[in-house]
């Protein structure tokens, strides 16, 4: 859309935050179908919803009696969020999510067996070339792409992390955010003068300055998918200053998985991504064991009767339910692949060679080996954006709507 041409990545001239939308053609076919694909939401989405009150009832207040036994409680908790999250994925539409686990090498990747993409399966992911199991324990860090609630439930099926939501500068953000940025003019070819180079592209906005980020809170699987789409300035209203903490404190004190979601444009589309300061600790990178999830890996594009995963727009009453009813309303399946990368290549492997990841006069070290990891093994492509640009859209976008 040309009305939101200034948030056009000037590097790849991508909207990164605009949803995907499908071709047209088959309108009639798709209107045909209207009162059929309804019924179907409205059931699946029922039963998404059943899932989510039993998940409440069993995890967050039955369950609650055995934290006196951390290991039981453990088990317990995860053995029924493993259930109720795969179900809902099942519901959603995907029968089955492949998983590989992969290196930076070409050519070596372990594909995992049929077995392992049934329906509840969760069996242990090993290389087979290594023997090495994909098992994070307590305190390891997970860095991961966030684009929809998809990732969300299969964190949770899979692993049954920590989730952990960055808390910026209120005030800072507000200031920035009265700023206005520069225009970016680019000028694509070779600027001969002639054909295409000779043709100026629109003007678009400057990237948003970086806002710090004072610390990190913790939030549950329903605050996690609540978040969905938002920034951090959205879903930090009622945040005080005894639930910001570092995220040394919050690994110290975990006896599971911390998923971090790393602060990125959350682009819908695929193949793309953006990262800026995905943690800001002073710890040096061999005291961490880091485990990057680039999720999605592999979204096929929207058609007439599968809209897309993704959702970088949300709601503002009971998000993300009305984006979860438009899924269920599909008539086919979804594809979705994930690629985990090997742990002999994360950034706190003793083989891992910092100066790869070096660039200019950026300190910011794990930003940056992060954010190619994810790029280089989720085969997606960098933008320039952070969630600061994604604050300006979404303000941008709802003054639009008024």
């Amino acid at each position: 859309m040309e009305k939101f041409s200034a948030f056009r990545d000037p590097g790849t001239g991508i909207q990164p935050f605009l949803r995907p939308i499908p071709p047209t053609g088959s309108e009639a076919l798709l209107i045909a179908t209207s009162p059929l694909r309804y019924a179907i939401g409205l059931v699946r989405t029922l039963l998404v919803l059943i899932l989510g009150i039993l998940h409440a009832l069993i995890v967050e207040v039955v369950c609650q009696v055995l934290r006196s036994v951390p290991p039981l409680y453990r088990v317990v908790s995860h053995v029924f969020t493993a259930l109720f999250a795969r179900l809902a994925l099942l519901f959603i539409g995907l029968p089955w999510i492949p998983v590989q686990v992969v290196s930076r090498k070409r050519g070596y990747a372990y594909h995992p067996r049929a077995s392992e993409c049934l329906i509840l399966t969760s069996p242990r992911r090993r290389n087979s070339k290594t023997n090495e199991t994909w098992s994070p324990g307590a305190g390891d860090l997970i860095v991961s792409n966030w684009v929809s609630t998809i990732e969300i439930l299969w964190l949770a099926f899979r692993f049954n992390p920590i989730f952990v939501l960055p808390v910026s500068a209120a005030g800072e953000q507000a200031q920035q955010a009265a700023t206005p940025s520069s225009p970016i003019t680019r000028t694509p070819g070779r600027r001969t003068g002639t054909g295409s180079a000779a043709i100026s592209s629109p003007a678009a906005r400057a990237p948003t300055p970086r806002v710090p980020i004072l610390g990190f809170r913790q939030t549950s699987l329903f605050g996690m998918l609540r978040a969905t789409g938002h920034v951090p300035s959205a879903v930090q209203a009622h945040t005080t200053s005894s639930d910001v903490k570092s995220l040394e404190e919050i690994r110290g004190g975990a006896d599971r998985p911390v998923v971090q979601r790393s602060r990125t444009a959350q682009c819908p589309l695929d193949k793309v991504q953006g990262v800026h300061h995905v943690c800001p600790v002073g710890a040096p990178l061999s005291a961490f064991r880091f485990i990057l999830t680039p999720l999605p890996c592999s979204y096929d594009p929207p058609t007439t009767f599968c809209p897309t995963l993704a959702h970088p727009i949300p709601y503002s009453a009971l998000n993300p339910l009305p984006h979860i009813f438009s899924l269920t309303t599909s008539l086919a399946p979804y594809t979705l692949s994930i690629r985990l990368l090997s742990l002999a290549d994360a950034p706190s492997s003793g083989a891992f060679v910092t100066s790869e990841f070096t660039a200019g006069q950026n300190s910011d070290i794990l930003t940056e080996a992060c954010a190619s990891l994810i790029a280089q093994i989720g085969k997606v492509k960098r933008v320039g954006f952070g969630w600061e640009d994604k604050a300006a859209f979404l303000e941008f976008y709802r003054s639009k709507r008024r």
